[in-house]
């Protein structure tokens, strides 16, 4: 009885679904493949969230052949699969699951069908392959092994998610935790996905095996996939729906670009950007492409800067549609001691500083300049990023806003400098030890001036966020107070140490 009720509930779910395809007058808008009504036949009933996800979808309402025919500026894909048989129906679950199925390790037999788990980069790389390459030249891809094989962001690392116990007056490290890595920094930097055989599983439909696949759930920009890819589309793009409007929206970024270490979604709520957004947002259009400013939009999000194409009302380009996020950036401010010009390469592991650190600048600030971008590039993405603002802003406006972000660059190197010598003196004299730069109180209070305050107040400058955000909020005056500390730590210090010595 129990079958046959699943048997009718899939029936309905399926008519249910069809009907969803069709336009005002019952013609179809698109085809969908015998492969993917298979796939929807069981999944409407399973997994009714993704099912309505995708139906909202643009996928599940046309072909690559008919999306391929706009003019190329309303063009949402740059490129057509090779397998001709796709073209022709809409994207849906099994034209997605089942491509490059030799190449990935996550693949397995599912009632009838070879299809992979995990679709990735290169899967979507069928009808986006300009923004798959694009994307593989951005920081964000190179994210795990950027932090995972960095020995400096290692220790920061080891020192926070590896499982600490307190003996004999101390703290001691244990091995790295996986599951922990997973639910800390690899949520946004993305885990190394691995098949570690398989698991067998009683579902609705009788017991079904599936692969095990250490490191999922993931979307994190830098994971490492089944087929030896990098990244996660669905870091902005959510899967089923994949839509370009949300990640268009700035609480696309705000999961991974909103902590203390990298507040761009905080500096961009205080905003003036930001205010105007979110008092105006349901006039505006996220979903239109080209995207045109003054049209589609008066106000910029993440995207309008970093990613989007651009275009004025008389269909002049402002800016190239670009999944690089870094080619409009001149200068890299987050995450590091000191500001400095983007690096060269996006595998920032391979950077290696006078000392041997794997920092693209020395600990006085000076530049490992032969792995960074050089002035006349550093001008060209400025010059890019200056398009974007002066369609809203004068030029004179636009100069002077970059004349004080390149102060703000100066004014916190130069703050982290100033820490970065107490620190030393406080190495040299022996009253820390710095075999990890990270193991230590003090040591800690001199990665808060750099990885917090002079950050933040960096961020506020870069996104016009300004104001409080960069003095009170968490900018200048936590800043200073850190280097006030510093020094008194270290004189605390050089005094106990002075009277032991007259004692004696």
């Amino acid at each position: 009885m129990k079958k046959i009720a699943i048997f009718l509930s899939i029936l309905l779910s399926l008519s249910l679904t069809l009907c969803s395809f069709t336009s005002s007058d019952n013609e179809p808008t698109a085809t969908i493949s015998e492969e993917t009504e298979t796939c929807i036949a069981c999944h409407a009933s399973l997994h009714p969230g993704i099912v309505k996800s995708w139906e909202n979808s643009l996928h599940a309402k046309i072909s690559p052949i008919e999306a391929n025919k706009k003019d190329n500026l309303e063009k949402r894909m740059s490129s057509m699969p090779e397998n001709e048989a796709l073209s022709k129906v809409t994207v849906g679950c099994y034209e997605c699951h089942s491509l490059n199925t030799d190449k990935h390790a996550d693949s397995f037999e599912h009632n009838g069908y070879t299809i992979n788990v995990v679709v990735t980069p290169d899967d979507c790389s069928a009808c986006h392959n300009e923004e798959k390459k694009q994307y593989d030249n951005n920081l964000m891809s190179h994210a795990y092994a950027n932090l995972m094989e960095n020995e400096v962001y290692q220790s920061l690392k080891s020192t926070i998610n590896n499982d600490i116990t307190f003996k004999e007056g101390s703290f001691h490290y244990g091995e790295t935790n996986k599951l922990t890595d997973a639910d800390a920094c690899l949520h946004c930097h993305g885990t190394k996905l691995e098949v570690k055989g398989t698991f067998t599983k009683e579902t609705d439909f009788g017991e079904l095996s599936f692969p095990n696949i250490e490191g999922w759930p993931n979307q994190g920009v830098g994971r490492i996939n089944p087929d030896g890819s990098k990244g996660s589309c669905t870091s902005c793009h959510p899967r089923h729906t994949f839509s370009i409007k949300t990640a268009r929206t700035p609480d696309a970024c705000a999961q991974c670009h909103k902590g203390p270490d990298v507040p761009a979604y905080k500096v961009y709520q205080v905003s003036s950007h930001g205010k105007i957004y979110n008092s105006s947002k349901d006039k505006y259009d996220l979903t239109a492409v080209p995207w045109v400013i003054g049209k589609d939009f008066d106000i910029p999000t993440c995207a309008t800067c970093h990613v989007s194409l651009i275009t004025d009302e008389d269909g002049t380009v402002v800016a190239q549609r670009t999944h690089q996020f870094n080619d409009r950036l001149s200068s890299r401010l987050f995450g590091v001691p000191y500001a400095h010009p983007h690096p060269i390469s996006p595998e920032t592991h391979k950077i290696v500083n006078d000392a041997g650190l794997q920092l693209a600048t020395n600990l006085d600030g000076s530049p490992a300049s032969s792995f960074l971008i050089d002035e006349q590039e550093q001008e060209k993405r400025n010059n890019t990023m200056k398009q974007i603002c002066n369609k809203c802003h004068s030029s004179n406006w636009t100069d002077n806003h970059f004349a004080r972000l390149t102060d703000v660059i100066r004014t916190t190197n130069e703050s982290t400098l100033a820490a970065t010598q107490i620190l030393t003196k406080i190495w040299e004299e022996g009253y820390a030890d710095n075999s990890n730069l990270f193991d230590e109180y003090i040591e800690r209070q001199w990665v808060d001036v750099w990885l917090f305050h002079a950050n933040g107040t960096r961020l506020s400058a870069a996104m016009a966020g300004g104001g409080d955000y960069g003095v009170f909020a968490d900018g200048r005056y936590q800043l200073t107070n850190k280097l006030f500390y510093l020094l008194e730590w270290l004189k605390n210090n050089q005094d106990k140490n002075s009277k032991k010595k007259k004692k004696k």
